[in-house]
């Protein structure tokens, strides 16, 4: 059985995914059209809640993490995470967003048993920032350039969570998650495509891990989706009635729940029925959404000023400090990089969001070939680094003992074959590169004098041979 390179099998991984995410977007029937709008929490990264100082160490054993704050014991007061500000600061300004230089926090009431106090604090009538949007080209896949508007981004807290398959016929609460600060960043309905969607939450996702905001993991629930999706004739120019989607924590998962959704609604118009607006969960094993409950409106969660916490109120400096912390983003640092070191989209996104080393990589440029630094980077060590099940992030080769590699093959002082067996041992071994050459005698003779006495040597002794 052949072993593949772990870049070689991200790449047929990618390729796969590619073609089976392209096949959703002949989904919508000809005539009609999707309006999709997409609701995000990301969960920001802070040491500390949002109103309180319990840990946000995810993973926890159950309830260790939750102070009278997080139970909502009467009587205590929330007071605000000043990092949570500036990470929401951070992802507005990497959003294009406007930042709003007074904001105010509200009570969101309705009653669920994983939030204690029985109301959400959030910010849904002066948000934190305003406008925005996301980029869609053909880099990140899209058949037809597109500009995601950003409606508003705003702070809230965390829920509990709700555990219902450990004890037959009981849900168990673990409220470590409760009061975790997140962001909530609001779409407008620009998305026209379950395929468009998953690029936008792609996108988004490698975003705030890009300016580390937010670990922005689906699958671990620091990232969630909640998607609301309606259709109508094309050429309509008012929108159809709409259903909320909750909890798709996948990108596969997204689009497919979009695409059984649209088909839902088309059926239903087409035989004129009505859709009502409700909330929908997606059942993966049918391929079909189903009713969760009525969808609430803004009356229906009545929203009051919180009591507790004054207006935010933040200053030009404030805003211009966090801007001028912001590194290069995704967008512009992959086109440079295309450019500046001959990359390949494919390439250039495994450094990018895949191992996440491009500092790494360009240190390593400096004074070589990037064609060579890029193969040994994304086939050998990588390869390498995946046999002992390590990432980038715990690649041990600093990026100078790294090119001392490459400087040793480029001035043949040993071989491309022994350069891979040096890898493996730099993993483990801290010694310089040509200290591990010289302990296990790989040093390639290059001194042509030298080589034509050993040969002349060699030819003396088996003259019967040569003759």
């Amino acid at each position: 059985m052949l072993r593949l390179t772990r870049c070689a099998y991200l790449r047929s991984q990618l390729f796969k995914a590619v073609r089976n995410f392209s096949t959703s977007e002949g989904s919508i029937k000809d005539g009609w059209e999707a309006v999709i709008g997409i609701e995000v929490h990301a969960q920001l990264n802070t040491k500390t809640k949002l109103f309180s100082d319990s840990s946000t160490s995810y993973n926890e054993h159950v309830n260790t993490h939750v102070s009278a704050i997080d139970a909502a014991f009467p009587g205590v007061q929330p007071r605000l995470n000043i990092h949570a500000v500036e990470q929401a600061v951070k992802a507005a300004l990497s959003l294009q967003g406007q930042i709003q230089k007074r904001s105010t926090f509200e009570r969101k009431h309705y009653y669920y048993p994983d939030l204690p106090q029985g109301y959400q604090i959030t910010q849904q009538r002066e948000p934190i920032s305003r406008g925005g949007f996301i980029q869609l080209t053909e880099l990140d896949g899209a058949k037809i350039p597109a500009k995601i508007g950003i409606h508003q981004i705003q702070i809230e807290q965390d829920t509990g969570k709700s555990i219902h398959d450990m004890r037959p016929g009981e849900s168990l609460l673990d409220l470590n998650r409760a009061g975790i600060g997140l962001i909530e960043i609001v779409s407008k309905p620009d998305i026209r495509s379950s395929y468009e969607a998953g690029l936008y939450v792609k996108k988004l996702q490698q975003l705030l891990q890009w300016v580390d905001v937010s670990k922005a993991n689906l699958e671990e629930g620091s990232m969630r989706c909640d998607v609301n999706v309606s259709v109508r004739k094309q050429g309509d120019s008012q929108f159809g009635t709409r259903c909320e989607l909750k909890n798709l924590n996948r990108i596969r998962i997204l689009s497919a729940a979009i695409d059984a959704e649209v088909t839902r609604q088309i059926e239903l118009l087409e035989n004129g029925i009505p859709v009502h607006v409700e909330t929908r969960r997606y059942d993966e094993l049918r391929n079909t959404t189903y009713k969760l409950r009525d969808k609430e409106s803004a009356p229906d969660y009545r929203f009051m000023p919180e009591p507790d916490l004054p207006p935010l109120l933040l200053s030009e400096d404030f805003i211009d400090r966090i801007a001028n912390s912001l590194p290069e983003l995704p967008d512009v640092s992959l086109d440079r990089i295309m450019k500046q070191y001959n990359l390949s989209l494919f390439n250039a996104n495994l450094l990018l969001h895949e191992y996440k080393c491009l500092d790494y990589f360009e240190r390593v440029c400096e004074g070589r070939d990037p064609n060579t630094v890029t193969k040994w980077m994304l086939n050998e060590l990588s390869g390498a680094l995946a046999a002992k099940d390590k990432t980038f992030k715990d690649n041990p080769i600093s990026s100078k003992r790294f090119g001392g590699l490459l400087d040793l093959l480029e001035k043949g002082t040993t071989t491309v074959n022994k350069g891979k067996l040096l890898l493996k041992l730099m993993l483990d071994d801290p010694s310089e590169p040509l200290d591990i050459v010289r302990k296990n005698g790989w040093l390639t003779m290059s001194d042509s004098a030298q080589l034509e006495s050993i040969c002349k040597d060699i030819v003396e002794k088996n003259a019967d041979k040569v003759n």
